[in-house]
C-alpha cells in the first residue's frame, strides 16, 4: 500500500494544493500526523479536503486549540490570536469534525501516527535525548510524528538514537528503505509552515510493501500564502516568517 504522510498543514491551502499536485498519482491511502489549522488563512479549505480525502488522521494541539478543546493560555499572543480567528471563522461542520480527530497514537496498518511524542501529544521531540526517554513506548517499529516542523526524524538502533538529517535544499526528495531490527520514528515536515530553514513544503510517500519512504520538498506560491494572510490581517510575522521557512 502507498501512503502519502502529511503533517502541520496549518491552513496554508497554497502549499497543501503544491503537495497534491506533486503527489498526484503516487498513492492509495492519505494520512495525516495533525495540525490542520492554526497560523494560516484557509482553515476551512483544508480541513474540506482532509474530510473528504484523509484515511487516517490524529489531532495536533492547534486542532484541539481551535476546537475549544485546549486552553489558549498556553499559546503565545500570535498563535493565540490565530486560534481565535480560526474558531471564529470555521463552519459548524469543519468545527465539529476537529473536536472528533482522535488523540494519537493510532496504529495504521502495521504502522502508528502520533502528532508530538508517544507519552504526551503535545510534547516537542527534537533531539535524541528527547527521543531516548520515550522510545519504549512506541507500539510500532515504524512510527509518524509531526508537532516540530521539521523534515527527518530518528533511528532508534542498540548503539543509541541516530537523527535522520532533512532532504537538503538542492534535492527535492531523499529515499529511506527500511532495516530489521530498527525502529524509526519518521517526521514528514510540515506541508504549510516548514522551521527547518527550508520554505518549501514537506511531505513523505511512504509504500508499505516495498518498505521504503521518500521524503519530498516542493515549492509552492508562498506570496499567495502571505497575501491570505495580510487579507485576512492576520499578524504580519505569520506572513514574514512562510517565506524563510522559520
Amino acid at each position: 500500500m502507498r501512503y502519502l504522510i502529511l503533517s502541520d498543514i496549518h491552513a496554508n491551502w497554497h502549499a497543501l494544493h503544491a503537495v497534491l499536485e506533486d503527489a498526484s498519482g503516487a498513492y492509495d491511502h492519505a494520512v495525516c500526523c495533525g495540525d490542520l489549522v492554526g497560523y494560516c488563512a484557509d482553515p476551512n479549505r483544508v480541513v474540506d479536503w482532509v474530510r473528504e480525502n484523509v484515511h487516517s488522521i490524529v489531532r495536533g494541539n492547534h486542532d484541539k486549540a481551535c476546537a475549544g478543546l485546549d486552553d489558549l493560555e498556553w499559546f503565545n499572543p500570535i498563535a493565540r490570536l490565530s486560534s481565535e480567528w480560526t474558531a471564529q471563522n470555521l463552519t459548524p461542520a469543519n468545527l465539529s469534525y476537529l473536536r472528533d480527530i482522535p488523540k494519537g497514537p493510532l496504529s495504521v496498518n502495521g504502522y502508528s501516527i502520533l502528532h508530538g511524542s508517544p507519552a504526551d501529544e503535545d510534547e516537542y521531540l527534537i533531539a535524541a535525548h528527547e527521543v531516548a526517554e520515550v522510545g519504549q513506548l512506541l507500539e510500532t517499529n515504524i512510527s509518524f510524528f509531526g508537532h516540530t516542523h521539521i523534515q527527518g526524524g530518528f533511528l532508534l538502533v542498540r548503539q543509541g538514537i541516530l537523527r535522520i538529517p532533512k532532504t537538503p535544499p538542492h534535492h527535492t526528495s531523499q529515499t529511506l528503505e527500511f532495516e530489521n531490527d530498527v525502529r524509526y520514528l519518521i517526521n514528514p515536515g510540515s506541508v504549510g509552515q516548514p522551521r527547518d530553514g527550508d520554505p518549501r513544503a514537506a511531505y513523505i510517500l511512504y509504500d508499505s510493501s516495498e518498505r521504503m519512504l521518500t521524503y519530498r520538498r516542493v515549492p509552492y506560491d508562498v506570496e499567495g500564502a502571505k497575501s491570505r494572510i495580510r487579507h485576512e490581517k492576520l499578524p504580519d510575522v505569520l506572513a514574514n516568517r512562510l517565506s524563510a521557512g522559520t
